[in-house]
């Protein structure tokens, strides 16, 4: 495995990562007016991610960061051609973050709810949008020379990407129902089993339809896994095994169900890309690859080191923050917060 590759697996692992756990952070986002009753029910939903939800989405920074430090190409490329999509997506976070930061700072039923209404949004918009980016990547978009995009935001939203968004949205959903069905008490608890247990079925829904125009649309699936199509068929496995044992109240393994099928989606994709990190619709003399958009060789090196090194201890502090925040938050636990 040469530097490129190496420094490719390393950027899909920052965003399986990413995915996985801001995923359900997405979710319990968009699930809070559906779970939660009363004020100290959204307290208590919206204290499940309180711990983790700004360190999640650290490894969407630290993507972004060794995307363009190692390949800048494709930064600049990707930046530029999904620009509005990518700033929507910005714009979301910092409306969620707000809402999450400031929810407390009054007492007022009135700023509660608009806190409450950025929180959704906030997490609903970047839940859809990522879908609609991913899906674009993984198809083609219109890459001409000099590596530049030539389309618009109509080339984006095409039927085929806002179908990986709604996949996204109620994947991210579901993930995070059974997160809360594990980290909110008893009441709220079963109010999210309930509702992923409902969400199981459009998601379903939308993911087989998914399926089927990606088979169609792309070489995804032929090239991924060591033999084709394992992957994605591995990632249909999870997914009905996470209503399976849902409905069994096996919410743990249900959770890891649904992180499993998020995570093998997104190593379909990286890995039905390579070598290429954006093909181009307009002929695969203008596709973008590991190597015509990387950085150079010692740059890679020495990024590898600083890599080596650091990413072990962000990792270590991370895990040692969901085992302290571990315990399920109830309404006695409201009064420490």
């Amino acid at each position: 495995m040469d530097i490129n590759t190496i420094w490719y697996a390393l950027i899909a692992v920052l965003f399986i990562g990413y995915f996985f756990l801001e995923g359900f952070d997405f979710g319990v986002g968009i699930l809070l007016p559906v779970v939660a009753r009363d004020d100290a029910e959204r307290r208590i939903v919206i204290n499940t991610i309180g711990p983790f939800w700004d360190a999640n989405e650290v490894w969407l920074i630290t993507a972004g960061g060794a995307m363009f430090a190692a390949f800048p190409d494709w930064y600049a490329t990707l930046f530029s051609g999904f620009y509005l999509p990518l700033f929507l997506i910005l714009v979301a976070l910092i409306l969620r973050a707000v809402g999450f930061e400031f929810r407390g700072k009054l007492d007022n039923a009135g700023w509660r709810r608009a806190a409450d209404v950025a929180i959704v949004t906030g997490s609903a918009l970047p839940a859809f949008l990522w879908g609609v980016a991913i899906t674009n990547l993984v198809r083609g978009v219109p890459i001409g020379a000099q590596m530049q995009f030539q389309g618009n935001l109509l080339t984006l939203l095409n039927p085929f990407s806002l179908l990986g968004g709604l996949v996204s949205l109620c994947v991210f959903a579901l993930h995070g129902a059974l997160f809360l069905n594990l980290r909110a008490e008893s009441t709220v608890a079963e109010r999210a089993r309930n509702a992923a247990l409902t969400l199981w079925w459009p998601a379903a829904v939308v993911l087989l339809g998914f399926f089927l125009a990606t088979y169609s649309q792309t070489d995804l699936f032929v090239r991924s896994g060591l033999v084709p199509g394992t992957l994605p068929v591995l990632a249909m496995i999870t997914f009905v095994a996470s209503t399976v044992l849902a409905r069994l109240r096996l919410g743990g393994w249900a959770f890891v169900t649904t992180g499993l099928t998020i995570v093998l989606a997104t190593v379909v994709a990286f890995e039905g890309l390579y070598p290429r990190v954006m093909p181009s619709s307009l002929g695969s003399g203008y596709d973008l690859t590991v190597y015509n958009a990387s950085s150079s060789p010692m740059t890679l090196h020495v990024m590898l080191v600083v890599a080596i090194v650091f990413v072990p201890i962000v990792l270590a502090y991370q895990a040692y923050s969901y085992w302290v925040f571990r315990r399920r938050v109830t309404r006695r636990s409201l009064g420490s917060d």
